[in-house]
């Protein structure tokens, strides 16, 4: 399990979470509201948990 903290603007944010949302090989095990950085009305910070998923080749298609 990889805990991470994401930062950036709003549609950085956003944008990266649709890319962890769209692979295959992670699965997001909990994520947190997106909170406005202190002493700056331009960066966010979110939250997130996420662990790999298992990616097992099928060997019919070799």
């Amino acid at each position: 399990m990889l805990k991470l903290r994401l930062q950036g603007t709003k549609e950085d944010i956003t944008r990266f979470v649709d890319f962890l949302k769209g692979s295959p090989r992670i699965r997001i095990i909990q994520m947190s509201d997106i909170y406005a950085n202190k002493g700056a009305n331009r960066y966010f910070r979110l939250y997130a948990e996420i662990e790999t998923v298992e990616f097992k080749e099928d060997k019919d298609y070799e």
